[in-house]
């Protein structure tokens, strides 16, 4: 595995992903019972800011940097203050040394009676996160292939929270494995939030993705639309040369206030973090009127 996340912590698309998995952990402490985080490629749970591998590829300056010094509305304080809490927590005032993964956003923003289950395939990053959470024992660490791992994972005990699917995208199939993976979850776990990572650099591989969960969904599984959110934001034209120029999420089962939220995020957060002529975002349902009349025939 050459894929390395310490070069990209905190960059555009970890600032909205760790913006949407904040905003759905906050909202199940709405109620009491618990609810259970399973994450199926943690990587090593926090990333220095400070160190080699930051400073030789400092993503995160034209990320969350820009996030932490804009003036922020009034509304998109509040959606963003999840994450920022945690952020602020791993960091004295005024300075931006360290950023969290997902799973340092999890194991921070859940309850004592919630549950957070990490899997991670890479030795030594396992290893690392193994050390960061032995004496949490709210967090569970196996080092195994998170794929996998869902077929005895799922369903959890506690029936609410969240599986969250974010590979590297090294390999050429990663994308089937992606889709196999989310029919085999929902599967077995239908009301779970799912929530899963795309890079947008094949954009033939990443519609055919989306489009192709969507119909499986809503055909096969009886998912209502509105089940299926969809919030992809790109920095700069997205054929243009170069790193990554956009990425986002597909949410099934998303909490009812999530998109409302990323409504009122999404256009502040392109803007404060363009890169370039082209920059966008997109927030829908995937499902078209034409695709549903389609599907239906």
């Amino acid at each position: 595995m050459n894929y390395r996340h310490a070069f990209h912590a905190g960059n555009f698309a970890d600032v909205l992903k760790h913006a949407v998995l904040a905003l759905c952990l906050e909202h199940y402490k709405r109620k009491d019972k618990p609810f259970a985080v399973i994450d199926t490629h943690a990587g090593i749970g926090a990333y220095d800011l400070t160190s080699d591998a930051a400073r030789r590829s400092p993503e995160w300056q034209a990320g969350i940097g820009r996030v932490m010094d804009a003036e922020r509305p009034g509304d998109v304080a509040r959606v963003l203050a999840p994450l920022l809490r945690v952020i602020e927590a791993m960091n004295e005032a005024g300075t931006l040394q360290a950023y969290p993964g997902s799973p340092e956003v999890s194991a921070r923003l859940i309850r004592s009676h919630d549950r957070v289950h990490l899997c991670e395939l890479h030795e030594s990053d396992a290893r690392t996160l193994d050390r960061r959470y032995a004496l949490n024992a709210r967090v569970k660490v196996e080092q195994r292939d998170g794929y996998k791992a869902l077929k005895t994972l799922l369903p959890p005990r506690e029936k609410r929270g969240l599986v969250l699917i974010d590979p590297p995208f090294e390999g050429r199939d990663e994308f089937v494995r992606l889709a196999e993976a989310a029919m085999r979850g929902l599967e077995r776990w239908p009301t779970g939030t799912f929530v899963f990572w795309r890079p947008m650099k094949d954009l033939w591989s990443l519609d055919r993705f989306d489009e192709g969960l969507a119909e499986w969904l809503v055909t096969e599984r009886d998912i209502e639309p509105e089940a299926i959110l969809r919030a992809d934001m790109w920095v700069r034209d997205l054929e243009s040369e170069g790193k990554l120029a956009g990425a986002g999420l597909v949410i099934i089962n998303p909490p009812h206030t999530l998109e409302a939220d990323l409504l009122v995020l999404m256009p502040w957060l392109c803007d404060v973090l363009r890169q370039g002529e082209g920059a966008g975002w997109r927030l829908d349902g995937i499902v078209t009127p034409e695709m549903a009349a389609a599907w239906a025939e």
